[in-house]
């Protein structure tokens, strides 16, 4: 086994999978201290690489393309400090981030994994339910429905019809830009039929965003939504059999919904969601067990 372990957060790998911690560094991003632990299984990985600085270093995983719902949804735009595949490195473990590198491509080596784009998703996605303010409104997604509810800040045009509520089988594609100089981002979602080319500011289907801390939570429900919606590359057949749960997915097993009310109850005493946002997603975990 491999592990480093630096306040940005640790990296453990045990030959089939590499297990990433978020440090409790008052430094990690918010992103990255919301979505939690990740393990990402060594077929999804297409590298590893280290880059030294003066005074740290930075490890870096690629991932195949089409393995990770939330790059899918993000299209490689989260910058930096929110990339959950990226680890700050202190000058005195470059050895230890050296030994990683080696034991994870010996690894890809010796499994023969390919570099390949999958036509399938290798992670599974943020854990739902999930409800983040931002920008002009509240994006939550419960696994089925996207809602989106509108603030005093939402364009009079765009609020007037009320709050959204989108079906996820009528969704055919979902987007999350980040704000970037004077272009604002947004969380946008395609209903099948009501394409529009309209700004986020007067789409009835996207959320703006104006570059404030919370902006990069929105990516994770873009990504709780592209994880249930037919792969990119999929053939028409499977994206069919994606569209019909005759299995009991992840999000539904007893243990995993114990973990998210844990999780849930985490990010409320440390004042990453609100009274408001803890109740709605409690009611909706509880609802499912």
């Amino acid at each position: 086994m491999a592990e480093i372990i630096q306040k940005d957060g640790t990296w453990t790998f045990d030959g089939d999978a590499l297990r990433l911690t978020p440090g409790r560094d008052k430094n990690v991003s918010l992103l990255r201290r919301t979505l939690g632990e990740l393990t990402v299984p060594l077929g999804a990985l297409a590298g590893i690489s280290f880059e030294q600085g003066k005074k740290s270093g930075r490890l870096r995983l690629r991932l195949r393309d089409g393995a990770d719902p939330l790059l899918q949804a993000t299209g490689g735009r989260l910058a930096e400090p929110n990339d959950p595949y990226q680890l700050s490195v202190e000058s005195d473990r470059y050895g230890v981030a050296e030994y990683v590198v080696d034991e994870v491509r010996d690894a890809l080596l010796l499994d023969r994994v390919p570099a390949d784009p999958v036509d399938s998703y290798l992670l599974p996605g943020p854990s739902v339910p999930l409800s983040v303010s931002a920008g002009d409104g509240t994006a939550s997604f419960d696994g089925e429905r996207v809602r989106l509810e509108w603030n005093w800040k939402t364009e009079d045009s765009k609020s007037a019809a009320g709050a959204r509520s989108l079906a996820l089988t009528d969704l055919t594609t979902v987007e999350w830009h980040p704000a970037v100089g004077l272009e604002n981002g947004y969380l946008r979602f395609t209903v099948r039929g009501a394409e529009t080319k309209a700004p986020p500011k007067y789409d009835p289907n996207s959320v703006e965003l104006w570059g404030f801390k919370k902006d990069p939570l929105m990516a994770l429900v873009a990504a709780a939504v592209q994880t249930r919606l037919p792969h990119p590359t999929a053939s028409p057949e499977a994206a069919q059999a994606t569209e019909q749960p005759t299995a009991i997915a992840p999000e539904d097993d007893h243990d995993a919904l114990l973990r998210r009310l844990r999780e849930l109850g985490d990010l409320h005493k440390s004042g990453i969601l609100t009274d408001e946002e803890f109740a709605t997603a409690k009611r909706a975990v509880l609802k499912r067990m």
